[in-house]
């Protein structure tokens, strides 16, 4: 049997799902260590070898795959993971049609490049487009093998096989940029990691497809994940419409600084949230019936998220300038303004998808499609405004700013519609760590001033103060956030000591 739980096997206790997220979060925020500093570096690495422009050609084509992967997608491993009662034959109908689905979708766009090529005015991007996308059907052949593992909060396995994948394709990258290959060494970053990726999640989750196709399978998960699949295609558009208006209206280089601007703050926003947010599904789906721990945990999570991203993104919007001067060099200088403004937008995107995974677990996908209808036409709102009245790209990157805030005010209203956990305890309960987080804020920005000069020693005692006034402040005031980080921790500090001493 293929479901999380054995025929037989009784439902978890609050204890054996404390220790499954305590085990998840530790495997989890490995991965975030390992992983996403690796990739941190090997960005690092790379704006200093290759120029604004190659990764201006890269955001052109970004649209594409990540469009192209959502329609794959479907919304089905999402619907799978929610499943507590998955088959074989369920797994297998899932994995014909997404592989399906690539093979269609692969087959447009290679045909259809020139198109695009022409639109962009980038001769380069017709092959770059038809190699690039092969990666639709290298990840449709994994989507399976990835939702089974994260189903059973798995993500030893997935930290061992992004942490691989990631070394591998980092290395392959850097060396293709030294070697002269300039924009193609990034094309071939991404096939090799979703590559890598692929084999290993095939290596490591035994399980094979097969050969059946059940319509009565596909029309469960299909009822769920559709709604899904459109919200999300609506967010991925309007997320890489940017990336379009930058790309067809404003130099290629200025495209280059907004895509490693963005690459940057995802890095930062996504990952350590992510890291709550992806073992908190799986988890919060088992105990999908009982409401009242089921807030609880999620207020927990959204709390505990804030206090952490809050302070993260503001402080890098304050430390922004001598940051990129150390890491990618004076070049990059005119990524700073865009990478601000993209931190203050990044401080509630977490908090959407975390607002978002109470709809899912409660099988409420209309209601995701719903808001996303409303979220997005205001935003197409204010993009419209923004290029009617010529403010240019900062001016386009401030609607995703003022958007961002609106969104979160959305999504909350839905939630409490499911749970009772009403908009404004929410807004309470994150005001001490948003408060908190913009008085730091300042400081470290003030500081910067006081010791404009010396770039790295500037930026090391930013860092250095932020992180003491944050903690400082939190403590006086109370906060009960710090001490469930604490708690969070500790657990995980005393897994790393168990696992060297076991080594």
């Amino acid at each position: 049997m293929l479901s999380i739980y054995k025929i037989g096997e009784k439902m978890p206790t609050p204890m054996s799902l404390k220790s499954k997220t305590i085990t998840g979060v530790f495997w989890s925020f490995t991965d975030l260590l390992a992983n996403h500093g690796i990739q941190f570096l090997v960005q690092i690495i790379l704006a200093r070898l290759l120029l604004p422009e190659h990764f201006g050609i890269l955001g052109m084509v970004l649209v594409f795959i990540s469009v192209s992967n959502a329609i794959v997608d479907s919304g089905f491993s999402q619907a799978l993971i929610r499943d507590q009662n998955t088959t074989q034959e369920d797994y297998s109908t899932v994995f014909y049609f997404n592989l399906f689905i690539s093979l269609v979708i692969y087959g447009i766009l290679f045909s259809t490049a020139n198109m695009f090529s022409v639109f962009f005015e980038e001769p380069q991007l017709t092959n770059i487009i038809r190699v690039i996308t092969l990666v639709l059907v290298i990840n449709a052949l994994a989507i399976i093998q990835k939702a089974m593992l994260v189903k059973k909060v798995d993500f030893k396995t997935l930290t061992k096989i992004s942490l691989i994948a990631v070394i591998i394709s980092g290395g392959l990258t850097i060396f293709l940029a030294m070697s002269g290959f300039g924009v193609w060494s990034l094309v071939m970053n991404m096939i090799a990691l979703q590559s890598i990726q692929t084999v290993l999640l095939w290596y490591f989750n035994k399980w094979i497809p097969s050969l059946t196709f059940k319509v009565q399978s596909f029309k469960k998960f299909y009822s769920f994940g559709y709604k899904l699949l459109l919200s999300g295609l609506i967010d991925t558009l309007f997320y890489y419409s940017y990336f379009v208006i930058i790309g067809k209206m404003h130099l290629t280089n200025q495209l280059g600084y907004y895509t490693n601007s963005v690459k940057i703050k995802d890095l930062a926003s996504f990952a350590i949230v992510s890291t709550v947010q992806r073992v908190t599904y799986p988890v919060l789906s088992s105990i999908q019936q009982e409401e009242e721990r089921m807030t609880y945990g999620f207020k927990s999570v959204i709390k505990t998220s804030a206090f952490i991203n809050f302070p993260l993104m503001v402080g890098l919007a304050a430390i922004a300038k001598p940051l990129f001067i150390v890491l990618f060099g004076d070049k990059w200088i005119p990524s700073v303004a865009y990478f601000q403004l993209l931190c203050f937008a990044g401080m509630f995107y977490p908090l959407h998808s975390i607002n978002q995974n109470v709809l899912q677990v409660k099988g409420r996908s209309d209601l995701i499609l719903q808001m996303e209808i409303i979220k997005k036409s205001l935003l197409a709102i204010l993009i419209v405004l923004s290029l009617v009245f010529g403010f240019g790209i900062i001016g386009l990157i401030w609607t995703s700013v003022i958007s961002s805030f609106v969104s979160f005010l959305i999504n909350s209203y839905y939630t409490s519609r499911e749970i009772e956990y009403s908009s404004i305890e929410q807004i309470k309960d994150l005001l001490p760590s948003f408060l908190i987080s913009f008085m730091m804020g300042f400081v470290v920005f003030e500081v910067g001033r006081f010791m404009d000069g010396n770039d790295l020693l500037q930026l090391i005692s930013q860092i250095t103060i932020g992180i003491a006034i944050y903690i400082i402040i939190s403590k006086i005031l109370r906060v009960q956030e710090l001490n469930t980080l604490y708690q969070m921790v500790l657990p995980v500090v005393k897994k790393v000591k168990g696992f060297s001493g076991r080594r």
